[in-house]
């Protein structure tokens, strides 16, 4: 967690409102008027009154805050607490456009304004702005790809907010699960996630906004880790929540999440609509980022109807609008859906160059699902090349790794896959045993092994 910064008039973890702090500013205003005690005393108080008040030993009433702050030209809040009068107001202000620059601009310009915020909250100690500039932080370098920084600002942030109710505490939470997710370690995400989901409905008190962003995002580590009843479960409790919520950008992203799990229902159409829906949202908002993750979810969508296409039309749009915006992290995601389309539509050499690409340094911190994901696909190049030893070592890379992950669906697909190659190679000892193991991997729903689903909330 980032150091306070020194506060003015030399309070280093200070209580701005302590007689102390107070004392100070009074001198230093004073001073800098060119007053003297008695000068800035009458006729109200005596200069006697204003020696003990600038030496910390007398805690001023507000009535003689007022008149001196009057008599020092400041207003009553600056002399009071050190903060100029509505500087917490503007502060949230510039930080509302912080955000618009992430959404619209450059996520490294969008950072150095979060910094310039941030160290300004913490000259006066404003926690709640802290954290705000803090999310920021985190946003910006999980666009860049940089996923441990960006984990540390979300559990600053959450840090800073330790004493504020659960509600506000949820953005911190959802991003450290985030980042959790993105380096491979499922479970914990959902337990980051459902914990914070049972905490808000065991208080009793109805909190749409909180909820519908952590409903949001368990979905997707629920589809990940082969619980689809309680991802769909989840995008059920999302879809009723989200008529109490006016946030459009938190609609949207709902919206983008609920399709994973119609998609895996087979309801194709109605995923598309709730794409389209979505990135109708983030194109009125301007939000570049998640509109190309719904070009990447609509290529998926197009992919699994055998429209490759449309499939690679899609990945190639949110390739691009992601390489624009430097968000490393989730090009090198798209590009792995694009290199899977790209192999069905035979184009194999540009698929092998995008996957070796992403197991290069291009991208610093892949996570352990996509990289499993690209030796996958490699295995199953190679496979076709007839590179059969090749095509093995992918696979057993990619078991690794998913296992690693905990990604249950996927490692039960790469089991399969072996499990046919040792079979057509005459290993039919070995093909048994690949087999036997992604049948486990199957057998293993994920709703028992995630513990109890969490409470549901009052829905009315």
């Amino acid at each position: 967690m980032m150091a306070r910064a020194q506060a003015p008039d030399g309070a280093d973890e200070e209580d701005r409102t302590s007689p102390e702090a107070i004392g100070r500013r009074v001198l230093r205003l004073r001073t800098a008027l060119g007053l003297t005690q008695r000068q800035l005393a009458e006729p109200a108080y005596t200069a006697a009154y204003i020696s003990t008040l600038e030496a910390g030993r007398v805690r001023p009433s507000d009535k003689a805050l007022r008149f001196l702050a009057e008599r020092l030209k400041v207003g009553y809040e600056e002399l009071a607490t050190g903060r100029p009068a509505h500087f917490a107001t503007e502060l949230r202000l510039r930080l509302t456009g912080a955000q618009q620059e992430l959404a619209t601009g450059s996520a490294g310009r969008a950072a150095a304004r979060y910094r310039e915020l941030l160290a300004e909250a913490e000259a006066h100690e404003l926690d709640a702005e802290c954290a705000a500039a803090l999310l920021g932080l985190g946003s910006c370098a999980l666009e860049t790809g940089d996923v441990l920084l960006a984990r540390e600002h979300f559990e600053a942030a959450e840090k800073r907010l330790a004493q504020a109710p659960l509600p506000q505490r949820v953005p911190a939470v959802r991003g450290r699960a985030i980042t959790h997710l993105l380096a491979g370690e499922l479970r914990y995400a959902v337990y980051l996630l459902e914990s914070a989901i049972d905490g808000l409905n065991a208080s009793g008190l109805h909190h749409p906004d909180a909820l519908l962003l952590l409903y949001t995002a368990v979905i997707g580590p629920y589809m990940d880790l082969g619980a689809p009843a309680r991802a769909a479960h989840a995008a059920e409790l999302a879809l009723a929540l989200a008529a109490q919520v006016t946030d459009p950008a938190l609609v949207a992203q709902m919206h983008r999440q609920v399709a994973r799990t119609l998609l895996a229902e087979g309801r194709t159409a109605e995923a598309d609509a709730s794409l389209t829906k979505a990135a109708e949202l983030y194109q009125q908002l301007q939000i570049r980022t998640e509109l190309a993750n719904c070009h990447w979810m609509r290529g998926y969508v197009h992919a699994q109807n055998g429209d490759l296409e449309q499939a690679e039309r899609e990945l190639r749009t949110a390739r691009e609008i992601l390489a624009e915006r430097h968000a490393a992290l989730y090009a090198a995601q798209v590009e792995i859906e694009l290199a899977d389309v790209l192999r069905r539509r035979g184009s194999r050499q540009e698929a092998g160059r995008l996957l070796q690409g992403l197991l290069g340094e291009r991208v610093p911190d892949p996570g352990a699902m996509h990289v499993g994901a690209a030796h996958r696909l490699l295995g199953m190049m190679a496979e076709e090349a007839g590179e059969n030893e090749t095509a093995e070592r992918h696979y057993a890379t990619a078991m690794s790794l998913l296992e690693q992950a905990g990604q249950a669906g996927d490692l039960a697909e790469i089991c399969l896959l072996l499990g046919d190659l040792f079979r057509r190679e005459g290993r039919a000892d070995a093909a048994m045993d690949a087999y036997r193991t992604g049948l486990g991997h199957r057998a293993t729903p994920g709703t028992t092994t995630l513990g109890p689903a969490p409470t549901a909330p009052p829905l009315g």
